[in-house]
């Protein structure tokens, strides 16, 4: 018998019996944290789950079967040009304007498929931290300040975050250069145009599902948001005619789904996540009784759904009771926040990029949240260190994370973000406070 291994056992048990004796069930606060982590799961699940993660699963998906890996190491490999990788990885980041956990996906496929480390987490930053519509948003509501300093800081954050990771773990690295450098080239079976279109329909569908409401009822991102659903589905429609023309599916499968489409929206016509759930499950299903290429697409996005989306939901789940929802509170006083952000001291900088790293913000929500943090006396300088970590980060993010590149390079990951915020946040104070 092994005594070791058995007082371990018997440690993790007597742990979980005195949690369980000395549950706090009854007290109102707990219980209200209990039923703010079901809220906040049951709100990610109707608003994020079907627009945000679905769709990029398949994007995901379909980056590590259609995409060369000598394509992705060509641009963000260990051996690219640092200036190419990087600036692609910061463009094509900002284009997707994402929340922290539907970069997620995105992030695995391109890593795994062997972008440099620097490059990938530069990437993994700048989607959901550089979104043009929130930035806008910011400088409107908040002041333009503080709008230009969040999105000359989000752009210098993905390079800077990316060089330094790919420094700290340069010998890593190298041995990735090396082994890439021995890699047989592989043969391209589809002209690049091709590949472009493809990407370019699914990114589509997932930028304009998911455009949030702006503040004013007029003006360019108010008239895209009411047609939204009309944008979508012209992007729906080109996925499918690519799908038909280009990788050979039988266009009478297609043609099934988009009716069945059409007919649950006119059944439904106030609520689309319903004919939008219709078509996702119609193209799993023409996915999976097509070719050999389809198929493995659908293999590939389902091992991805797999890997991330418990994560994702635990996470959410432990969010909610820490933190509750933006309207609400979890088992952490709001009050403690709000007393903890005010002024520009280092302690107040660090508080709010530690609690905006942890925190879940969907696209465009942090900005009404810091709008009633300043109205109850948040400094600018805590403002800005929150929106720079808050957005890019969360403890959902980070679980999944840790599944693909491991607990060291996370923590290093999450560490830089959290300090750059605060340095960022005190110099910004000092001159704007």
């Amino acid at each position: 018998m092994n005594f070791k291994q058995e007082w371990k056992i018997l440690i993790w048990m007597t742990v979980l019996f005195l949690g369980l004796f000395f549950l706090p069930i009854g007290h109102p606060k707990f219980d209200n944290a209990i039923m703010e982590s079901f809220h906040l799961v049951k709100w990610y699940a109707r608003e994020h789950v079907l627009l945000c993660l679905i769709p990029a699963f398949f994007i995901a998906g379909a980056i590590s079967v259609f995409v060369s890996q000598a394509s992705v190491m060509k641009y963000m490999g260990a051996t690219a040009n640092k200036f190419v990788a990087y600036g692609v990885a910061s463009f094509s980041g900002t284009i997707l304007a994402v929340c922290s956990c539907t970069i997620l996906p995105l992030f695995s496929g391109i890593y795994k498929m062997g972008a440099g480390l620097g490059p990938a987490c530069a990437f993994l930053y700048s989607g959901p931290a550089i979104n043009i519509l929130a930035i806008v948003l910011t400088a409107k509501i908040l002041g333009a300040p503080l709008g230009i300093a969040r999105a000359v800081g989000a752009i210098l954050f993905s390079v800077i975050i990316g060089l330094l990771m790919h420094f700290i773990f340069k010998n890593e690295e190298i041995e990735k250069t090396k082994k890439q450098m021995m890699m047989p080239e592989p043969e391209v079976t589809r002209p690049l145009y091709q590949n472009i279109f493809y990407f370019l329909s699914m990114v589509g569908i997932l930028v304009f599902a998911n455009w949030g409401k702006p503040q004013e009822s007029e003006g360019l991102w108010f008239l895209i948001f009411t047609n939204k659903w009309i944008i979508t589905t012209f992007f729906y429609i080109l996925f499918n005619l690519i799908l038909w023309k280009w990788f050979l599916v039988q266009i009478w499968k297609l043609a099934l789904t988009l009716i069945s489409v059409l007919i649950i929206y006119l059944w439904f016509p106030s609520n689309p996540l319903i004919p939008f759930s219709v078509g996702f499950i119609g193209l799993s299903l023409v996915a999976n009784t097509s070719s050999d290429e389809t198929k493995e697409w659908f293999s590939s996005s389902w091992t991805f759904a797999k890997q991330i989306l418990p994560l994702l939901l635990f996470g959410v789940v432990i969010a909610g009771f820490l933190l509750g929802r933006p309207e609400t509170e979890g088992i952490i006083p709001k009050e403690w926040i709000v007393t903890m952000v005010g002024g520009n001291s280092l302690g107040s900088n660090f508080f709010a990029s530690f609690a905006g790293a942890f925190m879940y913000f969907a696209t465009l929500t942090e900005v009404p949240i810091l709008q009633g943090l300043i109205g109850n006396g948040m400094g600018q300088g805590p403002a800005l260190a929150l929106l720079l970590a808050g957005p890019a980060l969360s403890l959902p993010n980070m679980l999944v994370i840790k599944s693909v590149m491991g607990t060291k390079k996370t923590v290093v990951f999450v560490s830089l973000v959290i300090i750059m915020a605060t340095v960022s946040g005190i110099i910004y104070g000092y001159f704007w406070g």
